[in-house]
């Protein structure tokens, strides 16, 4: 595997239809080296999943696989990269579900490129959720002791997440909602810095990827409440115990599901998407990496076409529209 630094953003058409792809790859090789473009810096869940999939899926297909990171604009910038490459099979995007599903409602005219006009689907690896963590040395013992304090003291609870509009935003907005709290939303310029000031103790908790904040839970920095699913999570088992949202908030419907996939550039020839989404599913039955993806607590999975990734993906995108709507967030 290759790993390639950002460089600038391309700019071109956005045309060219997608034909009916086949159930197998029928026998479509790539030519040249495959990129893999990751739309966030490097070190996170995504880039990190991302380099697990790339070394795997390298012998599969024949050819190295760069990863190549283009952050910026919520994951925008990299998205445009691949919809300006050559539709020719050798490039693709990985990303979590915000860029394919809140983008457009976040950015709303300023949106470059329309993800279900654009994009084809191939298919998910992974399901994740948040954790609701406080720093640990706050009094908070649970999430109804830490919201008692948020509704009494308005305003004096600071979250802090890696920018406007993520997951981790959204969902706390809906939380202080279905709350009736008055918490304060800090962001940063990514997930890094956030935890650096939780773990300093300049802001009071954060709500975001299991991957980022676990290591500090068992390092005692930080203490868990509660994790964004509805119910409780057993993949994870030193959270096994930390109660879901039907847990801390029964009947709101408070359900924070994250998940992260593959797709192209429409125009991308049929048999390249086949041949992909047909190694992607031999890469995600590999046992070693279904233990390496469980220990970053993420369910490994893989989506039976790439039609069926596709109905999931339409189905997204009014639940992540109407958590940016309810936040009144906007980006650009």
């Amino acid at each position: 595997m290759i790993v390639m630094p950002r460089r600038g953003i391309l700019l071109g058409s956005l045309t060219a239809p997608l034909l009916a792809a086949p159930a197998y790859a029928q026998g479509w090789k790539p030519s040249r080296p495959v990129r893999i473009m990751v739309p966030i810096t490097p070190g996170g869940a995504t880039d990190m999943i991302a380099r697990m999939i790339g070394e795997r899926i390298s012998p599969i297909l024949g050819q190295p696989v760069i990863i190549e990171n283009r952050p910026g604009a919520g994951g925008n910038i990299g998205a445009q990269a691949v919809l300006q490459s050559e539709k020719d099979g050798l490039t693709w995007l990985f990303t979590a579900a915000n860029v394919l599903t809140a983008n457009p409602a976040l950015y709303g005219s300023r949106m470059p490129f329309d993800p279900v006009r654009d994009f084809v689907p191939v298919s998910r690896v992974c399901l994740g959720t948040l954790l609701w963590v406080v720093n640990s040395q706050r009094p908070w013992r649970t999430f109804q002791e830490q919201i008692d304090f948020a509704k009494a003291n308005p305003g004096r609870v600071t979250m802090g997440s890696s920018g406007t509009g993520t997951s981790a935003h959204l969902f706390f907005e809906k939380v202080k909602r279905e709350t009736g709290t008055d918490m304060t939303h800090v962001p940063y310029r990514g997930g890094g810095p956030a935890i650096q000031d939780l773990v300093a103790g300049n802001i009071d908790m954060m709500f975001d990827v299991i991957p980022a904040l676990l290591p500090h839970v068992r390092e005692g920095r930080f203490r868990a409440l509660a994790v964004g699913s509805a119910k409780r999570i057993d993949y994870v088992p030193e959270l096994a115990h930390i109660p879901g949202m039907d847990d801390v908030l029964p009947g709101k419907g408070i359900d924070a599901l994250n998940w992260w996939g593959f797709v192209a550039a429409r125009g991308t020839p049929a048999p390249a998407i086949a041949a992909m989404h047909a190694a992607l599913r031999d890469v995600i039955a590999q046992e070693e990496l279904k233990r390496r993806l469980l220990d970053l607590t993420v369910l490994p999975m893989a989506d039976e076409t790439p039609e069926a990734f596709g109905a999931f993906w339409q189905a997204q995108i009014p639940i992540w529209r109407q958590l940016v709507e309810g936040s009144g967030a906007t980006a650009g």
